[in-house]
């Protein structure tokens, strides 16, 4: 596997996979799948050094995209600038083999270079499959939001976990 600095070419790749968990209800509070077009803006804006997007790809499929992990910032005010939310996606083929974790590591291990100093996930708390991974990763519960969000007429708690990388 080949961690790298996601480009434009991946767009298709990396909607296609966020737009896999969403029926699901789980991941993602988007509740319809998005296009290539409308996430264009959203790719742009983590084209910064300490906002990035990469790309994970598979050398056994041609190199094949199976998963992508972005840093997102938390607050638009300056004095936020070292603390992201860290999100994740894995194609479903890809999923229960370990690279969660491993994609974890990898930006856990590359936050400080970046000039972050702390990391976020925001996990709904019916997720339990990604709470476990996060707290396998050192991750603990900083807040937890009752039913803020509404998915098919279910109200869903989120989670926030948190993790100091760098003092």
């Amino acid at each position: 596997m080949k961690l790298r600095a996601a480009n434009e070419a991946d767009l298709p790749a990396i909607v296609a996979i966020y737009n896999s968990i969403i029926a699901g209800r789980i991941v993602t509070a988007d509740l319809e799948p998005v296009t290539v077009e409308s996430r264009r803006a959203w790719f742009t804006a983590h084209q910064t050094p300490n906002r990035p997007l990469w790309v994970l790809t598979d050398p056994a499929a041609t190199d094949q995209v199976c998963a992508w992990a972005s840093f997102d910032s938390i607050y638009p005010r300056a004095a936020y600038d070292g603390t992201v939310m860290v999100a994740l996606y894995l194609a479903e083929s890809h999923r229960g083999k370990g690279l969660g974790g491993w994609l974890l590591d990898e930006v856990i291990a590359r936050a400080p270079a970046l000039g972050v100093h702390t990391l976020t996930g925001y996990i709904f708390a019916h997720n339990e499959p990604s709470l476990r991974l996060f707290r396998r990763h050192g991750f603990t519960q900083w807040a937890h939001l009752p039913r803020v969000a509404v998915l098919d007429g279910v109200e869903r708690d989120l989670v926030i976990l948190g993790r100091r990388v760098a003092p």
